[in-house]
């Protein structure tokens, strides 16, 4: 994995340009770790699972298909109740560093978040976090089947009119990463949430201290701010 510290001036995927970027949220524009773990480990203490174990296995998914894989006898009222717990437990939620003004200098149009959580999670979040709600915004409720299946970000780009090749999306966790694979974009990890490498292949960065956004009638790309 190509590692970027914060005030390198390499660029990730210099010298590209694409039609839009896709973010992720949790992790990846925001922190919620705090406010994530504190729901679960109090939903799995109530229904006698290790919260070790389940926090494990929840990043990145919809909260609904972790309920799935724990085998729960009624998957989609157990993932109501955490959301409900999530929604109103925001303490800590706040934007990873540099993606406020990195935001900024996107066109209109030219991005979209597309994340695992549910709309009213998603909304709550982000006010949290001051972080502004594009014009499309793709979410749990809006797909059959989630990452690391790639209808998230196929649906992102859809909304956006543009070619899910020409799309970079910014993902933090590997079920994001093959998602965005498997949709033909390019992607790049943001590993400010993370205390080990994410282990796949992609480009990573920090966070998006040091970087801008250069927008022209060929697309957008990262560049360095310096």
């Amino acid at each position: 994995m190509h590692m970027l510290s914060s005030t390198s001036a390499v660029t990730p995927l210099a010298g590209r340009r694409f039609s839009a970027f896709l973010f992720d949220m949790d992790g990846t524009l925001i922190t919620s770790i705090e406010s994530a773990n504190r729901a679960w480990t109090t939903w799995s203490r109530m229904r006698n699972f290790d919260p070790a174990h389940v926090i494990s296995i929840m990043h990145g998914v919809r909260t609904v298909e972790t309920m799935k894989r724990l085998g729960v006898s009624d998957p989609e009222a157990e993932a109501a109740w955490i959301t409900k717990l999530e929604i109103e437990d925001t303490d800590g939620v706040a934007p990873i560093a540099g993606v406020a003004k990195f935001l900024a200098g996107i066109p209109e149009g030219r991005w979209a978040i597309v994340t695992s959580a549910s709309r009213k999670l998603a909304e709550a979040r982000l006010a949290r976090a001051g972080i502004a709600i594009p014009p499309v915004l793709v979410t749990s409720e809006d797909v059959e089947r989630g990452k690391p299946d790639p209808a998230c970000f196929l649906l992102g780009a859809k909304r956006l009119n543009v070619d899910p090749a020409e799309c970079l999306v910014f993902e933090d966790t590997v079920a994001g990463l093959n998602a965005a694979d498997a949709a033909g974009a390019a992607a790049l990890a943001i590993t400010a949430t993370h205390s080990h490498p994410i282990g796949t292949a992609h480009s990573a960065i920090p966070d998006y201290r040091g970087l801008a956004v250069s927008a022209n009638t060929q697309g957008v790309a990262v560049v360095s701010a310096a």
